[in-house]
């Protein structure tokens, strides 16, 4: 086979979200291709929720590699059977794939489970070369002569992160310099969140790029993007003091710069690493507070207590940083009280921004496990399995009053007293994020009723 073309997608978000007017791209869609690239394929990348795709480009492909989530996996599915259709061989990779690889082969001649680096390189040898042999091929499913269903033995992580090239944006389709930039300077969690799949899909231990690789990467993102650079680890701050290191050298180098990252409430026991975040730039950090619940905390297995969150929350806005704080609810100790009382908690601590999110049982989580064994589920219709929509039957509450409960406290928090208080401030990048939060949770409440109306429950 003769490969000279080859496009990747990264399916479309199903429906409107907080984050829906700050596209943030999964790196691989735009790694994988910069490692093509560099070995003399043309590449192109499309993310749909940053462009409308060039279907003259893909299907004109010799190859194409799709990338999908769960929530994005129908959409992806439907892709790879128009590409199919016109015999252009489809390689599946994300999450949702890793998790579900029987599923996905059912649209896909092959599905790359975990990190794609190595086993996309390796497919493409033997594609082109007929070596290595398939069986080799670590983390690779397939469809044998036979047609039966193959899956290789999983690939080790990826221990030397320097070694990747840095993610070329360029070659993503209308990529516009102003949109969120994303950079990825670890990967992995040795926490267990029970909702989380992060662990099963990049492991339990935390692998860094070394201090130097990042200042690299930041001085070029730095040259080449104005807007806010988004720092995509689980946890920026899992080494403190490599965390440290590295904006000490931000500061040093002059490396200018407005970044948000994610970090866990343990960073507020750090003065020091604060005030370097602060120095060297931080605008916001997102941080999984998850619940204000004690026993939804311990169900969850975050490590951490209401006070903890209480004083995160003041420290780090005493060090001039924003926080986005996030929230899971629905868990079997959530009854409706939680729901309202997680906004007047935010506002009421003076949270800059919220994301109020229903539980999702997702595959590669023991949630889903657990949820499907109970016979709890309402549905495997993946496209609403966003955190947008309720796919589960909860303890304490109906499904209605979960899904409706926390579109309306979404709406409790961006509230109009919110936005004219930061217009008050002149503050218009959040007033503007309060309106555009209340007309987000408007047309979700419309939605929300529509669904559970298929559904069959009752949404009083």
């Amino acid at each position: 086979m003769v490969i000279k073309r080859v496009s990747f997608i990264e399916a479309g978000s199903p429906g409107l979200h907080f984050f829906s007017k700050f596209p943030i791209p999964r790196l691989g869609t735009v790694l994988l291709p910069t490692i093509l690239r560099e070995r003399g394929y043309e590449v192109k990348a499309f993310i749909e929720d940053v462009a409308e795709p060039d279907w003259s480009f893909i299907e004109s492909s010799d190859l194409v590699c799709i990338s999908t989530i769960t929530s994005t996996a129908i959409r992806a599915y439907g892709m790879a059977k128009r590409l199919k259709s016109l015999d252009i061989p489809v390689i599946m990779g994300g999450t949702h794939p890793t998790f579900l690889p029987d599923e996905a082969l059912e649209y896909a001649d092959f599905v790359i489970r975990g990190e794609g680096e190595h086993a996309l390189v390796e497919l493409l040898e033997y594609l082109e070369k007929g070596t290595p042999a398939l069986t080799r091929i670590r983390g690779l499913s397939y469809r044998d002569r036979d047609g039966r269903k193959v899956h290789n033995p999983s690939r080790g992580f990826i221990q030397d992160l320097d070694s990747l090239p840095e993610p070329d944006f360029s070659l993503v389709h209308n990529w516009n310099p102003s949109n969120p930039y994303p950079v990825a300077t670890s990967r992995g969690c040795p926490y267990d969140c029970t909702f989380c799949s992060v662990i099963r899909m990049f492991g339990r231990s935390y692998r860094f790029k070394s201090v130097e690789a990042t200042l690299k990467e930041l001085r070029y993102v730095a040259s080449v993007s104005k807007a806010t650079k988004f720092i995509v680890d689980d946890n920026f701050a899992a080494s403190k003091k490599r965390a440290k290191e590295i904006l000490r050298g931000m500061i040093a180098e002059g490396i200018k710069m407005r970044w948000s990252a994610q970090v866990r409430t343990d960073v507020a026991r750090d003065p020091e690493l604060l005030r370097l975040m602060a120095d060297s730039g931080c605008h916001t950090l997102f941080i999984g507070f998850e619940s204000i619940n004690p026993r939804t905390l311990e169900a969850y297995n975050k490590k951490q207590n209401r006070e903890d969150i209480i004083s995160c929350i003041r420290t780090v806005k005493e060090h001039g940083i924003h926080i986005h704080g996030m929230f899971v609810l629905g868990a079997d100790t959530d009854d409706v009280g939680a729901i309202s009382e997680t906004a007047d908690f935010a506002t009421g601590l003076g949270v800059d921004t919220v994301q109020l999110m229903i539980l999702t049982p997702l595959p590669g989580t023991s949630v889903l496990q657990d949820m499907t064994k109970a016979g709890r589920l309402l549905h495997t219709d993946w496209s609403k399995y966003d955190a947008q929509h309720v796919v589960f039957r909860p303890r304490l509450m109906s499904p209605a009053t979960l899904q409706i409960e926390t579109f309306r406290a979404m709406g409790r928090f961006y509230s109009w007293r919110y936005i004219l208080r930061h217009l008050a401030r002149s503050d218009f990048h959040y007033a503007a994020l309060g309106i555009f939060g209340k007309t987000a949770v408007h047309k979700s409440l419309k939605v929300s009723s529509a669904y559970l109306d298929d559904l069959g429950l009752n949404t009083q």
